[in-house]
C-alpha cells in the first residue's frame, strides 16, 4: 500500500474495505445513479483510481479506488461499534477529500453537511467495513456513521460521536475533532472525579452547542438543553476548560 496526500490537503474520511473488495469508479457511478445523492464529473479525465463527486455545487475527490494501489488508512484511536478483533491495517483504503476549490473551507457547516451527505450514500457500497473520520481520529461501523449523520441531516443534533470523539482523561472527558470545526477543543471536569454516563451526556450536548455557536472567546455560563448549566473558560487559544455548575 502507498500513502498519497497532497501537501496540506488531508482526507476528511477514509473508507476501509476487505482485501480485493475496493470498488472501481464505475461502481461509484452506479451508486450515484441509484441514489441520486451526488454526481460524478470529469470522468474521462480522472486519473486511475480517482473520482470527482459533485453535490450542491461542491466537489469532493475519491482516491485509491480499484484498480489503483490502495492507500494506507489514517491514524484512528477512537473505535465505535466495531468488533474488538477488527484490524484496520489489514484493510484496503479509499480516501475522501474536499475538492481543491474548498481548501480551507472544509470545516464550514455547509461544506460539512454536503460531505456527510455524500459519505452517508457511500456507506451503501458493498464490502465497506469501516469509516474513519480523520479530524477526530475516530473509526466506526458504516451503520453507526449513517445513522448518526442521518439524524443530524434530518434536523436532529450534531453527530458528536461520529464527527468528533470523546476521550477519558485524569480530569474527565476531552474532545477530539472539535478543533477542526471551531478551532477549540474542551476538557470537561467529571462531576464525581471519574467520568460517568452523565458526564458523557453533558459532553455530547456541549459539542452540539459549540458546533452551533462557534468559538468561546471569554469565560461564560451556558445552559444546555436537558443537561443544565456549565461554565466555559478559554485556556490559551485553542482549549476550553468546562465545569458543571
Amino acid at each position: 500500500m502507498v500513502i498519497e496526500h497532497a501537501a496540506g490537503h488531508q482526507p476528511l474520511a477514509a473508507l476501509l474495505f476487505g482485501e480485493q473488495s475496493r470498488p472501481a469508479a464505475d461502481r461509484i457511478a452506479a451508486l450515484a445513479a441509484e441514489t441520486d445523492g451526488f454526481a460524478l464529473i470529469n470522468t474521462t479525465h480522472a486519473p486511475q483510481g480517482a473520482a470527482e463527486l459533485l453535490r450542491d455545487g461542491l466537489t469532493f475527490d475519491m482516491a485509491g479506488l480499484a484498480p489503483a494501489e490502495p492507500l494506507l488508512p489514517p491514524e484512528a484511536v477512537h473505535r465505535v461499534a466495531l468488533p474488538a478483533e477488527f484490524a484496520p491495517a489489514q484493510c484496503e483504503t479509499v480516501r475522501f477529500l474536499a475538492g481543491p476549490h474548498l481548501a480551507g473551507a472544509e470545516h464550514l457547516a455547509p461544506v460539512l453537511r454536503v460531505a456527510a451527505t455524500i459519505l452517508r450514500h457511500l456507506t451503501q457500497i458493498e464490502g465497506l467495513e469501516a469509516i474513519i473520520w480523520r479530524p477526530a481520529r475516530i473509526i466506526m461501523s458504516p451503520v453507526w456513521f449513517a445513522e448518526a449523520v442521518g439524524i443530524w441531516l434530518a434536523g436532529g443534533p450534531f453527530p458528536a460521536l461520529a464527527l468528533t470523539a470523546l476521550a477519558r482523561t485524569e480530569q474527565g472527558l476531552a474532545s477530539e475533532g472539535l478543533g477542526f470545526l471551531i478551532g477549540q477543543e474542551f476538557t470537561l471536569s467529571a462531576k464525581d472525579g471519574t467520568p460517568g454516563r452523565e458526564d458523557s451526556r453533558i459532553a455530547v450536548r456541549l459539542t452540539d452547542w459549540l458546533f452551533a455557536h462557534g468559538r468561546v472567546e471569554a469565560p461564560r455560563e451556558v445552559v444546555l438543553a436537558g443537561a443544565g448549566a456549565v461554565w466555559l473558560e478559554p485556556v490559551g487559544h485553542n482549549r476550553l476548560n468546562v465545569s458543571v455548575r
